[in-house]
């Protein structure tokens, strides 16, 4: 009767120990994510590891009571040396650390099958436990929600797509990336400088030549001046002239509100919010001296997100 219940006391020192690490190691911003995700473990994990310092408190009473009381029936059947050789290995062994090692990396899915334990653990030391538990909140707070940086959310994404275990692609990672890092980008750092821009004249007359070279080109927005390139005036879209059926000045074909203005430290996000908000594809990037300096589009800002270049029959590579 004595093994027995001994063997039983060991088992309980091995639950709690191993439940302890195991429980306590999975955090609660994690588990409420699963739970949002359909994980059923994880919400029942949940219920219990939300109040973190009683649930430490509880499983750390329960261990200690359970060890205690071992190493006292160890010594009524044992003694000297021998008896605190065993009960030190049985306790430190089967006790502590080889249920902690299994708990550490199975926590999840086999915690679960145990808390109905934990609760009525909880509920008999409930006396004990709560002033504790209590205190521990006051003198060092609630646990903080886990929130990681952007350098940090990269650094899970890449080990994410390297494991064989994980559904990301490295098509899939190198959206992500693009999207956390776009907004930390200027539109100076991905415009088109104006030199390599075309743009017409506002006197400019939309003769065969031109029509032919915008086709060659590819060209759907055109940016027109007014006497100085620096003088954005309007926008030409190529489709308008689809019907043109004779010469006509490029006066009557632009559109007055068809470009916007940004600046070159403007970033992405907030451009491409821009562009949503107005419902425009082209901005106009202008420099610190308000001096024209080049172009930047819808599709620059989706290239930096998705890290690729788009391109079509039209652009030179």
């Amino acid at each position: 009767m004595e093994y027995l219940l001994i063997l039983l006391l060991l088992i309980l020192s091995a639950l709690f120990s191993g439940l302890t690490l195991g429980l306590l190691s999975l955090n609660t911003s994690d588990l409420q994510r699963k739970t949002k995700l359909g994980d059923v473990n994880a919400e029942k994990i949940l219920e219990v590891r939300a109040n973190g310092n009683l649930l430490l408190v509880t499983l750390l009473i329960g261990n200690v009571l359970v060890n205690v009381i071992l190493s006292i029936f160890l010594g009524s059947i044992m003694s000297g040396v021998f008896a605190a050789i065993i009960s030190t290995t049985l306790i430190v062994v089967f006790g502590e650390i080889l249920p902690q090692a299994f708990f550490s990396k199975h926590a999840l899915q086999y915690a679960p099958r145990f808390l109905i334990i934990v609760k009525f653990l909880i509920l008999f030391l409930y006396p004990v436990s709560k002033p504790i538990s209590w205190v521990l909140d006051k003198m060092l707070g609630h646990e903080l929600e886990t929130i990681w940086s952007k350098d940090e959310l990269e650094e899970i994404i890449k080990d994410h797509e390297l494991s064989e275990f994980s559904d990301i692609d490295s098509d899939e990672q190198k959206i992500i990336l693009g999207a956390l890092e776009y907004s930390d980008k200027r539109a100076g750092e991905v415009m088109t400088h104006k030199d390599s821009c075309f743009l017409l004249s506002l006197d400019a007359v939309l003769t065969d030549e031109v029509l032919e070279f915008i086709k060659k080109r590819g060209f759907t927005r055109i940016p027109i001046y007014q006497k100085k390139k620096k003088n954005i005036v309007g926008i030409l879209h190529t489709k308008d002239l689809i019907t043109l059926k004779s010469v006509v000045p490029v006066s009557q074909m632009y559109r007055k509100d068809g470009i916007v203005r940004t600046s070159t430290d403007e970033t992405l996000d907030d451009l491409l919010n821009m562009f949503i908000r107005y419902k425009k594809h082209m901005a106009y990037v202008l420099n610190s001296q308000r001096q024209f300096v080049g172009l930047i589009t819808l599709e620059d800002i989706v290239e930096e997100i998705i890290k690729t270049e788009i391109v079509d029959e039209h652009d030179k590579e």
